[in-house]
């Protein structure tokens, strides 16, 4: 049965478009933009008052399934994507078992198929996430990953590290980095400053992740690997960038809603939900992240939804785990940014749809004729409060508790069909 999503102001940078459109659907597949008011015979989906766009498509996202499905699932994670406005995401490899032979990469695939968005696996770069012997990269693309990544454990070691970027180059592969130096990281809580003196935690300095950048861009430059550096934080590894991007390297990155919201001030409370990797940053840092999405620097917007328990979260500090779940609020927080007039709202759709997709080369984010129906339909100006019981992930661990936000999400397309509400 044919679709029509009718009366909604459509935002599709891929197609450098913006304006008021009817959109038809069929099959799965967007057929045509219609002038509005187009009469068709087929289901209706009311736009009228919401901004439609592509579907977003997340980077970064942990959905624990193999090995702590307590924390969250395939499943769960997919609905509280669709529930964001997501219907591409991108999960971690450091499951139990780590996703780093292809018949894990095959169980998470074949879970997907029960998931409501699509899900799509990265593999790990190295075994059981040691940085010291090289996994399959080959049969790990053969099995259906998206990418390569160790995620939250560097490399350690250079000369692995080229290895993996000359061997992800001949998959034509991208390679996405957690940039930091682990050793001046090892102790660290939260970032180096004023504030973790007056807290009394130990501090990781900025320059931990500057390093790490600079010789992840140099590594790239000599292999020609396709960097994406996850998550920056600094202001000074987003010059770096700006520097590798002038030289053309082959270099992207992402900022996550956390880091350019929040700043190492809010961990005043010892809030363990506050806690991430890496740690949020000084004012400065957040405002050149800010800068840095608008003039382009910055590449994507990604959650790094990070789902914990209760008992690995209400904790000492320098015991809880770092991570925050993102995927039903990186909306309401880019859209701060819009409101705010440090963004403009094009900018923030291009951040959640077809920049990340050029990433890793998904083929996503884009309403253009003959691409899949994945869509995002939400009111700009409607405001919702977070609560505990909007949530649809597993996990509760949120610093945006209670905050109101505005962008309340009407509908979420996948494949022509409504899965959320569901």
């Amino acid at each position: 049965m044919k679709t029509l999503v009718t009366g909604g102001r459509v935002v599709d940078p891929s197609q450098d478009l913006d304006g008021f459109w009817d959109v038809l659907i069929d099959k799965g597949k967007v057929v045509d933009l219609l002038k509005p008011g187009a009469r068709h015979a087929g289901a209706a989906v009311d736009a009228a008052g919401c901004v439609v766009t592509p579907g977003f498509v997340d980077l970064h996202t942990h959905l624990r399934e193999p090995g702590f499905e307590g924390k969250e699932t395939i499943l769960s994670g997919s609905r509280a994507a669709v529930a964001g406005g997501f219907t591409s995401i991108l999960c971690m490899a450091n499951t139990e078992p780590v996703n780093d032979i292809g018949a894990v990469t095959g169980y998470i695939v074949a879970k997907a198929k029960e998931a409501a968005c699509k899900v799509y696996p990265v593999g790990a770069t190295t075994l059981c996430l040691k940085g010291e012997k090289i996994a399959n990269l080959g049969e790990l693309k053969a099995a259906g990953v998206a990418a390569y990544s160790d995620d939250g454990v560097p490399i350690r070691n250079s000369e692995i590290q080229r290895r993996i970027f000359e061997l992800a180059r001949q998959f034509d592969m991208a390679v996405l980095v957690h940039a930091e130096d682990p050793d001046m990281a090892a102790e660290g809580q939260m970032h180096e400053g004023f504030t973790s003196t007056d807290l009394g935690l130990p501090g990781i300095p900025a320059a931990a992740e500057e390093i790490a950048v600079a010789r992840d861009i140099l590594l790239s430059q000599l292999t020609g690997c396709r960097l994406h550096i996850c998550h920056v934080s600094s202001a000074g590894a987003l010059d770096l960038i700006r520097w590798a991007k002038k030289r053309r390297a082959p270099v992207t990155c992402e900022a996550t809603p956390h880091h350019f919201t929040l700043i190492d001030e809010d961990v005043r409370e010892y809030d363990t939900n506050c806690k991430v990797a890496p740690p949020l940053r000084g004012r400065e840092d957040r405002a050149a992240l800010i800068k840095g999405l608008a003039d382009g620097a910055i590449d994507a917007i990604a959650t790094d939804h990070a789902p914990h328990g209760v008992l690995l979260k209400q904790t000492e500090f320098d015991q809880a785990a770092c991570g925050i779940i993102g995927l039903e609020t990186a909306l309401g927080l880019t859209l701060r940014l819009v409101q705010q007039k440090k963004l403009t709202l094009r900018r923030a759709v291009e951040l959640l749809t077809c920049a990340p997709a050029r990433v890793v080369g998904l083929d996503a984010g884009s309403l253009a004729p003959g691409k899949a129906a994945d869509l995002c339909v939400f009111d700009p100006e409607a405001k919702f409060v977070y609560t505990v019981d909007r949530i649809r992930s597993k996990s509760r661990n949120s610093p945006f508790l209670n905050w109101e936000l505005a962008g309340v999400v009407r509908a979420t397309m996948v494949d022509g069909r409504v899965v959320y509400p569901d």
